[in-house]
Formats: structure tokens, C-alpha cells, sequence
């Protein structure tokens, strides 16, 4: 079934002492607009992030919001600056000379000295922080394609709905074009008895003429071409791909026989049922607006 371009999904969960939590929202949009906002230190994964979301999402405007704690993965790294630990340890020797005294130099005392012990933070597997967040972030859009697929179900009935109704509309113009040429035979008998005063006129006139009025009103073409885009439509919205780019050009369609319809018919039951029509095709095309 057709999926929604409008949804939200959310994951959180903990990958190697990391607390990782992902959120999807989307609105529609022609073509796909993807942007990652995430702490600074982690933007060496956003190319896989957009990677991953191209996988499932074909359009919309896709924001993307990814928040780690990483306090409890944080692991601290001691280094020794021995060569300069060596200069303090010579300088106490050397103090201990000139005092007249013997000392032995401790750790301990070395360790209280400025720059002697430095602290740093482990340097992170990027290649492994980049999937964990991958994987937060798949969940994610899993729920977020649960939400869209609801929405889109909902999508497909109501443009069915409405695909039943043209169809209904179609079928009040099939029934009704004929009457009209019919009724445009019968005034025109009429009109000529009356101008000639005669109830003898040319037949034949009469049947040339109702047969250029029949051939310049004809909405066969129209409505063949009405039917076969609804087929077309109704198997666009039962597709599992995305179809809204080609939905959306086939209601361009279907309005187009819509107005061609109503412009040849001078007839004022079927301008109200061409009305009904266009009303239907303007709720289709909104509705579509959405169908990714």
C-alpha cells in the first residue's frame, strides 16, 4: 500500500556504553530533502546516516535528530612524559647535593609535578560508533515507516473513494451525451418549422446537421481516457512502491478530460456533473500531495 511523506518514528537504546537515541519526522516535499542534526563530534557518520535514509525514504523533507551520551564509554588514557619526569627526578637529585642530604626520588613525588602525568580520552572506533548509530537509527525508521503506512492506508481509501465517484460522474456524462444530441435534433426540427412555416423540411439537413452537432460534443475519446487513468490510479494506490510523482501526473490528466468534457458539452446537466468532477479531482490532488 502507499505510504504517507508525513510521519515520525523514535529509537533509543544503549550499543558499547552508549546511550544513542534517534528521531525521524518528515513532511512532504517534490523530491527528498534529508538533514542530520547531531553533536559536532559525530558528523563523521552523517554521510551513512543519509545513506540508510535513502534506502527508505524516496521523498519529503526528512529531519533527522540523533543525541548520544557517551559519559559511560568514556575511557581516560594516563600517559607519562618520561622525558620530562627524567628532568624533574635529576633536578631533586641535584637539590638534594646541595642541601647535604640524601633523598631518594618517589613516584609519588614526581607524580605532583606539572605535565608529568597527562590525562586523554581514548581514541573512539569510528567505524563502530558509526553503525551503532545506524542501528538506533534503522529502528527508528522503522517505526517512522509503521506511522507513514497507517497514514497511508488511510490516503488510499479516501482517494478510492473519490476514484468511485468520477467513475460515478463519468458514467452520468456517458448516459446523458447522447440525449443531448437528440434533444439538439428535436429543437432544431423545431426552430426550422418555425422560421420556414412548413412542416415539410430536408430530412436530410436536419440529420448533417445533428451530425456535426454529435461529432463537435462527443466525450467518448474523454471518457475512455477517464477510465483507463482510474484503473491506472487504483493500481498505483494498492503498489507497495512509491507512486506519488505519477499519481500526481495522472490527476493532471484526469483533469484535463475533466475540462475538455465540460467545454465541449453545452448542455447544463452535465456542466453540473462536470462541477462534481473537478471538485472530486481538486480532493484527489490534494490528497496526493502527500502520497510519497
Amino acid at each position: 500500500m502507499i505510504k504517507s511523506m508525513t510521519g515520525y518514528g523514535r529509537a533509543k537504546e544503549i550499543l558499547n556504553k552508549r546511550d544513542i537515541t534517534v528521531e525521524v519526522r518528515s513532511v512532504n516535499n517534490r523530491y527528498l530533502d534529508c538533514t542530520v542534526k547531531m553533536p559536532r563530534m559525530y558528523s563523521f557518520a552523517e554521510d551513512a546516516i543519509k545513506q540508510h535514509v535513502q534506502q527508505v525514504i524516496s521523498r519529503g523533507k526528512v529531519d533527522v535528530f540523533i543525541t548520544v551520551d557517551a559519559s559511560a564509554a568514556d575511557v581516560a588514557k594516563v600517559t607519562v612524559n618520561r622525558e620530562l619526569a627524567a628532568q624533574y627526578a635529576s633536578a631533586l637529585q641535584e637539590l638534594a647535593e646541595v642541601a647535604g642530604t640524601s633523598s631518594a626520588v618517589t613516584p609519588e613525588q614526581l607524580a605532583r609535578f606539572p605535565d608529568v602525568l597527562t590525562v586523554t580520552k581514548a581514541d573512539e572506533d569510528l567505524e563502530t560508533v558509526s553503525a551503532d548509530i545506524c542501528t538506533v537509527l534503522d529502528d527508528a525508521l522503522a517505526a517512522y515507516n509503521a506511522m507513514r503506512a497507517v497514514e497511508g492506508t488511510k490516503l488510499a481509501e479516501d482517494i478510492g473513494n473519490r476514484l468511485t465517484n468520477i467513475e460515478n460522474y463519468t458514467s452520468q456524462v456517458e448516459e446523458r451525451s447522447p440525449r443531448t444530441v437528440a434533444e439538439y435534433r428535436a429543437k432544431l426540427t423545431a426552430r426550422m418549422q418555425e422560421v420556414l412555416q412548413s412542416t415539410t423540411i430536408d430530412e436530410q439537413r436536419i440529420l448533417t446537421e445533428a451530425a456535426i452537432y454529435a461529432d463537435k460534443v462527443a466525450v467518448d475519446e474523454e471518457t475512455v481516457r477517464l477510465r483507463s487513468h482510474v484503473g491506472q490510479l487504483r493500481t498505483m494506490i494498492a503498489s507497495d512502491e512509491p507512486m506519488g510523482r505519477k499519481m500526481d501526473f495522472l490527476i493532471q490528466e484526469v483533469n484535463r478530460e475533466s475540462n475538455t468534457i465540460g467545454s465541449k458539452c453545452n448542455d447544463v446537466a452535465i456542466a453540473q456533473v462536470v462541477v462534481g468532477l473537478k471538485a472530486e479531482v481538486e480532493k484527489m490532488r490534494e490528497q496526493v500531495q502527500n502520497v510519497e
